[in-house]
């Protein structure tokens, strides 16, 4: 007997939207009858922005989308309307949903357009322990919908925008109360509601990152450059490509591909010619500023020897990577062997991935420096110094405390070598 797979339900393609493709809304006279339009609309606004990663220089919105029962969907064109107050103290106190809401409630910030209550549903389906999170499968595993993404990763600073990408950026929000409605009853049904909310809220309350130390060692390749004169190369490099490619509004990556940079570096070019001379330095993007590359690779091979930069990133608070931590903090490793371990087991146990049950960052910092007096009270008290949230704390404090005491866990039994007759 034969196991028979499972046939998938067929999905019905999600075509058009409900109220057909609506204009692009782009002066203030349609702004104003946007937002009286919200304003007297029902229950929560699904929300959605396209950015033009890749193409233009930092992650602004070219697009803002939002639906709301009763007042259907706009479009909104924020190059022509770059301040979205009034619309949103239209919709202060209303739940906004968002897919992957961290993405886009920075560029809808620079707006001034921000939430006051938020559901986001891709959190969500992490929370439920779903394997795929994206805005497509989400759609299609919960309302059985078609959902198509073909221009997802579109220039969307183009314009005139094309109608096909009208209508999917608005078919993006078509559904997403329809599918947080589902979601939020499923977190209700799960016992896991008041953990989202603490989430959301966290998500809705973040402060902007604190900026990078050396932003340029995250130059790929950078691993191949062995000296620090190569080193300055690249960040003098990195430097001036974020100049040039701010002011020309472009990508960095078009102005000047990483690969030219590590190029660079390792050649270290003594002219202009020999810097032309580098393959990665002939295309047409990064020819067409060669005298500017040239004088930035002069200025890094110019530094003094105290004025080369370190071969490692300066330390900071930023704690070794976890394969240093046997020769630099033993007991820490132990310590996190075990924390890793009782985390995971008790995520899985929940339905819920582990980096969302505690974060690996906070994994790490308290098995590193634990508590002087360990107990689930002194854990729970540093958990949420860090910044885990209460539902989390709740969870994990005993168990942590438990694993930060423990010997080390025993080595797990290597499976027997195959033998000749077994090959």
């Amino acid at each position: 007997m034969t196991d028979v797979e499972p046939v998938a339900p067929e999905l019905r393609p999600l075509l058009e939207p409900a109220g057909g493709v609506p204009e692009v809304t782009s002066t203030a006279a349609a702004l104003d009858e946007v937002t009286e339009r919200m304003a007297a609309g029902t229950g929560p606004v699904a929300v959605d922005a396209e950015r033009a990663s890749g193409y233009r220089y930092g992650q602004h919105a070219y697009l803002v989308q939002i639906r709301r029962t009763g007042a259907g969907t706009a479009l909104i064109d924020p190059r022509e309307l770059p301040d979205l107050t009034g619309l949103s103290a239209a919709l202060d106190g209303v739940e906004w949903v968002l897919h992957a809401a961290n993405q886009d409630l920075p560029c809808l910030a620079e707006l001034n357009f921000t939430p006051s209550r938020l559901f986001d549903t891709e959190l969500a389906g992490r929370l439920l322990g779903r394997d795929r999170v994206g805005l497509g499968p989400m759609v299609a595993g919960e309302l059985g919908l078609a959902l198509a993404k073909e221009h997802s990763a579109a220039d969307w600073s183009e314009r005139p925008l094309p109608e096909s990408w009208l209508r999917y950026a608005a078919l993006d929000v078509e559904v997403l109360v329809e599918l947080r409605d589902v979601l939020a009853g499923q977190l209700a049904e799960a016992g896991k509601l008041e953990w989202a909310e603490q989430e959301f809220e966290t998500i809705r309350t973040a402060p902007p990152p604190s900026p990078r130390i050396d932003p340029w060692r995250r130059t790929s390749g950078t691993h191949l450059v062995r000296d620090t004169q190569g080193l300055a190369i690249v960040r003098e490099l990195w430097h001036t490509r974020e100049i040039e490619a701010e002011r020309a509004d472009i990508s960095p990556g078009r102005i000047l591909p990483d690969a030219a940079i590590v190029a660079a570096a390792q050649a270290k070019p003594r002219s202009q010619a020999a810097l032309a001379e580098l393959r990665p330095f002939k295309n047409r993007g990064a020819a067409r500023r060669l005298p500017t590359w040239a004088a930035a690779v002069a200025r890094a091979l110019a530094l003094a020897p105290g004025d080369l930069p370190a071969k490692r990133t300066p330390i900071g608070d930023t704690l070794p990577p976890p394969r240093a931590w046997r020769d630099r903090n033993p007991e820490g490793a132990i310590r996190l062997e075990n924390v890793r371990h009782d985390v995971r087991e008790l995520a899985d146990s929940l339905d819920l991935p582990q980096e969302n049950l505690l974060t690996p960052e906070f994994q790490r910092r308290i098995a590193w420096a634990p508590p002087r007096r360990i107990t689930p009270e002194t854990v729970s008290i540093a958990l949420t110094d860090l910044g885990a949230r209460a539902w989390q704390v709740d969870l994990v404090s005993e168990p942590i405390a438990r694993a930060l005491l423990a010997p080390p866990r025993p080595k797990e039994p290597e499976p027997p070598a195959e033998s000749a007759a077994d090959v």
